[in-house]
């Protein structure tokens, strides 16, 4: 028998309006419910809306995984196979890919990487977590991987109560394994390396700075080079600059795996050496700026961004008339406006003029669901120096 949670007025409008989430203070009864379990959910006054995923001691009580008056029995498989089948589409012939982004895909709080013959799982929530052998049952069957790991490291599994855990869940899986990205060989650290081992979200935009990468190029924050690498094969010369010891030496390890001499990568912090660069002279054609998340919350998100326009001010200082600034962020609490007005002030103290040659977003096997701006994170915007 499925249990049924009754929701709030207010709980009811948001899931009427699209959204997959409904918070503990809208969930109104939910008498003898399991952890983890899907749950049928009801408006105030008894009006059925469907299914969902129930967490008892996340915020987010409820993670909506159905509108419809009924779940088939075999629906969890059917939607990993789905969001399978949609990769084909989105990304054809890569050998590292999402092949499942949670609510992006009907599937919330469960991520599936590709890397190569290797498959990586994060089920960040009580249901999926609950659902591990079902999920990694269904995986085998679909793509016969030569090992599954569970990368459960993730801090947003303790607010739903749940150990950090990262182990070998089907097969063999090991440390590191060697993926390609438009002709460039990476290796990816699939036990301790970000993420699932690597920013696949960056894919495609990845790919696309091949197009603009001249001359001289800055590439900052460059973790294993993504950008980097694929500026080389058309810069004269790329300077790939992290504040790891443990990323450059990933940078040199992979521009020697591809024979690119034109790299070189240095340990530095960004905002100092932006600054230090400027002062020096120091002039770029393409300048390339993907830094980590600066507001996790929204109470940082005025430092944050202060941080944003401090080294997108400094990155337009350094690039020539004509050149291009590659700038991102994935900040959700910076929304796509706030960044652009972000890069006005910053082109504004900067004294430069420029124009919008492309906005892009995350990588489509990372789905933005329409409606749920929580899904929309990364941005990236590409600009034109003037003057």
């Amino acid at each position: 028998m499925t249990a049924v949670v009754r929701i709030s007025p207010k709980g009811e409008a948001r899931v009427q309006r699209g959204h997959p989430w409904v918070f503990r203070s809208d969930v109104t009864r939910a008498e003898r419910v399991e952890p983890g379990s899907v749950v049928r959910v009801q408006g105030p006054a008894g009006r059925p809306l469907g299914f969902a995923f129930f967490s008892s001691r996340s915020e987010i009580r409820l993670r909506m995984v159905s509108r419809d008056e009924a779940l088939p029995s075999t629906w969890l498989r059917d939607r990993i196979v789905e969001a399978v089948r949609w990769r084909e589409t989105v990304a054809a012939g890569a050998s590292a890919c999402r092949l499942v982004h949670g609510e992006g895909d009907g599937l919330p709080s469960l991520i599936v990487d590709r890397y190569g013959e290797y498959l990586v799982i994060q089920t960040l929530s009580q249901a999926t977590d609950r659902s591990k052998g079902e999920i990694v049952s269904a995986l085998q069957e679909l793509l016969s991987p030569k090992g599954i790991l569970e990368r459960n490291d993730p801090k947003v599994r303790r607010l739903e109560g749940l150990e950090p855990m990262v182990s070998v869940l089907q097969g063999e899986v090991p440390v590191t394994v060697e993926v390609e990205e438009g002709g460039i060989r990476f290796a990816v650290d699939l036990v301790q390396g970000q993420k699932t081992g690597a920013f696949l979200d960056q894919r495609e935009n990845h790919l696309r700075v091949r197009s603009y990468a001249r001359g001289r190029v800055l590439d900052a924050f460059t973790y294993d080079g993504g950008f980097a690498l694929q500026a080389a094969a058309r810069a004269e010369s790329v300077l790939a600059v992290d504040v790891s010891a443990e990323a450059v030496a990933r940078v040199q390890a992979n521009a020697a795996r591809n024979g690119l001499t034109n790299v070189t990568a240095r340990e530095a912090n960004v905002f100092d050496l932006l600054r230090e660069l400027h002062q020096g002279g120091e002039r770029f054609d393409t300048v390339i700026l993907d830094p980590p998340a600066f507001a996790k919350s929204r109470d940082a998100v005025e430092k944050a961004r202060r941080g944003y326009k401090d080294i997108n001010l400094r990155a337009m200082k350094l690039l020539k008339p004509g050149g291009c600034l590659v700038t991102c962020s994935c900040s959700y609490h910076i929304h796509e406006a706030d960044f652009e007005e972000i890069l006005v002030a910053a082109a504004v103290d900067a004294g430069v003029s420029a124009t919008i040659v492309e906005k892009r977003r995350q990588a489509r096997d990372h789905p933005i669901v329409l409606g749920v701006p929580e899904t929309y994170y990364l941005k990236c915007f590409v600009l034109r120096r003037l003057s």
